[in-house]
């Protein structure tokens, strides 16, 4: 049985994840202590004060059926989806790569 990758050390990958932590860090604080007093609202206000800049009689045509009690909850469900979303797509990543490994051990 041979395997055509390269072998990685465990100190090298144990580095790497040490430095992708850090990097993950650094995009998270950074903007926080650059901007100390800003606000970061999600493209959805952003869309609805350019719409009234542009008429201010707009008058919206469709209204959510639910809408959150609070920021936290509505940031939980956002969260949430994006989690949701990102272990479907690592599941099928790591189901493809399994069954192209099995594949090649045949």
């Amino acid at each position: 049985m041979t395997t055509h990758e390269p072998k990685v050390k465990k100190g090298s990958s144990t580095k790497l994840t040490v430095v992708l932590l850090l990097l993950v860090l650094a995009i998270i604080v950074v903007p926080q202590v650059i901007q100390k007093d800003a606000e970061f609202g999600g493209a959805d206000g952003e869309a609805e004060a350019a719409i009234t800049e542009i008429d201010p009689n707009y008058e919206p045509w469709f209204s959510s059926f639910f809408e959150p009690a609070s920021g936290e909850i509505e940031s939980l469900l956002f969260a949430s989806q994006a989690a949701l979303g990102a272990g479907i797509v690592g599941y099928y990543i790591g189901a493809t790569r399994t069954k192209h490994k099995m594949k090649e051990e045949k």
